[in-house]
């Protein structure tokens, strides 16, 4: 498309309402109209120029404010959604989230997880409306910052006669001397702190130019905010990871790949004394039974030594022993380990009795780790265990077998093949906490449940954020533009003699009162008609 030139000789883009830099009107329907649109100083945009080709339609639909909102909208409502039920990172980490969801919420919740919304702040489709968001930002910023920085930059002092009679603030006087004391209004003008220019008797005030660009900081403070906000999703810049640690066990610390290791050395969870405690703890421990006033882990944190051997036990260096409580963390590196929660008295070793059912007696018994249990176990004299299969969550299924819920052993169940120097060929046996189901009426031999030993179980979240100073920074760019745009108002203040007669014309952003006690101080004492807010006229003679 050709440019557009004016008749002061200045070269407009295709599009352009009002010359950038007399100020002439070159749109013909804007001739019309008593007020000329400054909101972009009439420059030609091209989401409002160029539509043609496939990526002008691109940018003229990221470049629409509405479309920016809808986006906006859209997220929030599908951040919402995220929030009904836990996200999968929240669940029992040993229950897979396409049984857990359908168990615990129903249809709802097979639902909820079939679309995508247990793992919603990673899923692609999330991702994709948070990029969209910071598209639509770069686009509208670039689509109307460039068009009016250069309008802004372009701009003459001496403007023509039809800009300054189509401003919302404007005023003629005759003058019968002709004469104009432009130092004196100069100076007026500098003391409320105005940038005067002059050429040939025109006078350009103008102050505050700089507010002008708060929204467009606003702009880049959000796409810094979106920009860590992705980041989170690329590999070692967060992570946030669940850790069950049983007393006395040590574990590879997730994330760390291997590097550290941490110890639970001892739980310690400590409860409110009903009798010795405040009333406003006494009527919550009879409404709760208990009232936890401090759960800690007394861990130890090691460090491999050496490089990592497939298939052999790490060489482990202590580095620190720390006591991790609430909102008391334990951090090595980048990483911050947190005390969340606890379970008690989890079940870690049951003892099982090999007897004859005859008589009840004893040919020893075995202890089986609930967590990590042997295939098999001799008890000496011919008599032997071999475990057959293990149900750490037992329960019946739908088609009458057993299986397990989860691996944590919350009712452990197992299938014994037990051999006696009588029974070569060994006798089938089912056994759960107190409970033994025969394979066969005719089992001469039983495996018997002997006891019990429990553990406490710590839950620690391990977390590491390298976005945070991406967020901070954003969310203080974001703040500056804010005051920027508020606190400041972009004034210019045209005054021109044009013959016998003396135009001042105003426009501002905002606070068009301000602006008009400005002028009026300005030409105070000079007799010139003060201008009159056309806008504010029309309005109040309907």
């Amino acid at each position: 498309m050709n440019d557009v030139k004016c008749e002061c000789g200045h070269v407009n883009p295709h599009g352009t309402i009002l010359c950038e830099s007399c100020g002439r009107v070159l749109n013909e329907t804007e001739k019309q109209s008593e007020v000329v649109d400054m909101r972009y100083e009439g420059t030609a945009r091209r989401s409002q120029t160029y539509k043609k080709t496939i990526i002008d339609k691109i940018w003229n639909f990221f470049s629409s404010v509405k479309v920016g909102v809808w986006l906006i909208v859209v997220t929030l409502s599908a951040s919402a959604l995220g929030t009904v039920f836990p996200q999968e990172m929240y669940i029992p980490p040993n229950t897979p989230a396409s049984v857990f969801y359908k168990d615990e919420y129903g249809f709802l919740g097979q639902v909820y997880y079939e679309l995508g919304f247990h793992n919603l702040y990673g899923s692609w489709w999330y991702l994709l409306l948070i990029a969209s968001i910071g598209i639509s930002l770069v686009i509208c910023s670039l689509d109307r910052f460039i068009p009016l920085h250069r309008a802004l930059k372009t701009q003459r002092t001496d403007r023509h006669e039809g800009f300054l009679k189509r401003q919302r603030l404007f005023s003629a006087t005759d003058l019968e001397d002709g004469k104009v004391d432009i130092e004196a209004l100069k100076e007026r003008l500098k003391k409320s702190k105005y940038k005067v220019k002059e050429e040939n008797g025109a006078i350009l005030a103008e102050k505050n130019r700089f507010s002008r660009w708060g929204p467009y900081v606003n702009h880049i403070g959000l796409i810094v905010f979106l920009v860590g906000a992705m980041l989170r999703f690329v590999p070692g810049m967060y992570m946030d990871k669940s850790m069950w640690l049983r007393e006395g066990e040590t574990k590879q610390i997730p994330g760390t790949k291997g590097q550290y290791f941490l110890e639970n050395k001892k739980f310690v969870m400590e409860i409110y004394d009903k009798n010795k405690e405040k009333e406003v703890f006494s009527k919550a421990i009879d409404r709760g039974g208990m009232v936890a006033k401090n759960f800690q882990t007394d861990a130890v944190l090691y460090e491999r030594q050496g490089n990592k051997i497939v298939g052999e036990k790490p060489k482990l260096k202590q580095i620190e022993e720390k006591n991790i409580r609430v909102n008391e963390p334990l951090k090595v590196g980048n990483l911050a380990i947190y005390q969340v929660n606890y379970k008690l008295d989890e079940l870690n070793q049951m003892y099982l009795s090999f007897n004859r059912k005859s008589d009840n007696q004893s040919f020893g018994k075995i202890k089986v780790d609930l967590n990590n249990p042997k295939v098999s176990y001799d008890l000496g004299k011919g008599y032997k265990v071999k475990l057959i299969n293990y149900f750490p969550d037992f329960v019946m299924g739908d088609d009458g077998k057993p299986t397990t819920v989860s691996k944590v052993p919350n009712n452990p169940a197992f299938v014994f093949k037990m051999f006696a120097p009588d029974k070569p060929k060994g006798e089938v046996s089912f056994v759960a906490i107190k409970k033994t189901i025969e394979g066969s009426a005719n089992n001469e031999y039983k495996m018997a449940f002997a006891g019990i030993e429990t553990k406490n179980v710590t839950a620690l979240t391990i977390r590491k954020d390298l976005t945070i100073p991406f967020l901070i920074i954003g969310g203080i760019i974001f703040m500056i533009g804010v005051v920027q745009g508020a606190y400041w108002h972009h004034r210019r203040i045209w005054i021109q003699k044009k013959g016998d007669k003396l135009f001042i014309a105003a426009h501002t952003n905002k606070n068009w009162h301000g602006l008009k006690r400005d002028i009026s101080k300005a030409i105070d004492g000079f007799g010139w008609n003060e201008p009159e807010d056309r806008l504010q006229k029309a309005e109040s003679s309907k």
